[in-house]
């Protein structure tokens, strides 16, 4: 695992998300190309991306995304219910770092609206809210037994309550607030090197009892399972985790930069 956890009042740090191009919404590449053309300090994989699995240079991105206040990506009800649930929620951090776990408004037709009051300013979404005021809130199948379950039963491994998509243990990514949303954390597992993976309920659980973490989301994983760090001697940014996809990482839709250079 490889954990960062950063505060967000501390002078000097800022965010970026990984901007729109092209002809879709975004270029793919890898969190190490995004976090080193933009010198930063850290950054993680983002967004879950379509089309996938694909060698396309471009792609769309799953849910509410925002770059520098550009909002380039709406919720929606994405093809693969199995895995994220429908208008899943989002990270949002504004120009002043003030961090918002934030929901899509059902009042507005567009999507690129949330009901709480912030500017929506640098935005990933990700599978689902896997804690949610401090409690595991890994989402469920719609049966018989759970009527209002997020997911639909179905996918590639014909996914349900008995074989979720949540308990394959895989590399993952997670992002979490702290109670009073001032400390944001950021996580990754392996499924290479020695590690096992996680399954999602593993991840929250420890956020929530090691971490502080009040509220949290999963992020895109397995191949796409990226956190880059710079050498705070050398400036030298790499790759810290093992990628289960090639060892500079999978070119991915999105990624979170962070920028925290000491003085």
């Amino acid at each position: 695992m490889h954990i960062v956890q950063i505060d967000l009042a501390m002078p000097g740090v800022r965010f970026a998300v990984s901007p729109p191009r092209g002809s879709r919404e975004v270029v793919r590449q890898t969190t190490l190309e995004y976090a080193d053309a933009l010198h930063a300090q850290v950054a993680i994989n983002g967004h879950f991306f379509l089309p996938f699995p694909s060698d396309d240079s471009e792609a769309w991105v799953i849910g509410l995304g925002a770059s520098g206040g550009s909002v380039f990506s709406a919720f929606e009800t994405p093809e693969q219910r199995y895995a994220i649930v429908a208008d899943a929620a989002a990270l949002n951090i504004d120009s002043d770092n003030h961090a918002r776990i934030v929901h899509r408004d059902p009042a507005r037709d567009d999507g690129r609206h949330v009901v709480e009051a912030v500017t929506l300013w640098n935005a990933v979404s990700g599978s689902a809210q896997i804690v949610t005021d401090g409690v595991v809130t890994v989402p469920v199948y719609r049966d018989e037994q759970h009527p209002a379950g997020l997911l639909e039963p179905g996918g590639p491994n014909i996914y349900s309550n008995q074989h979720s998509w949540y308990d394959v243990a895989t590399a993952r990514t997670a992002v979490g607030l702290s109670r009073d949303n001032q400390t944001l954390t950021l996580f990754t597992v392996d499924v290479r090197g020695g590690s096992d993976g996680m399954r999602v309920g593993e991840v929250a659980d420890l956020l929530v009892k090691e971490y502080q973490v009040w509220n949290a989301l999963n992020l895109d994983g397995g191949g796409s399972t990226s956190m880059v760090l710079e050498d705070p001697a050398t400036h030298t940014l790499a790759l810290v985790n093992r990628s289960s996809d090639n060892p500079a990482g999978r070119s991915v839709g999105s990624s979170l930069a962070v920028f925290a250079r000491v003085p």
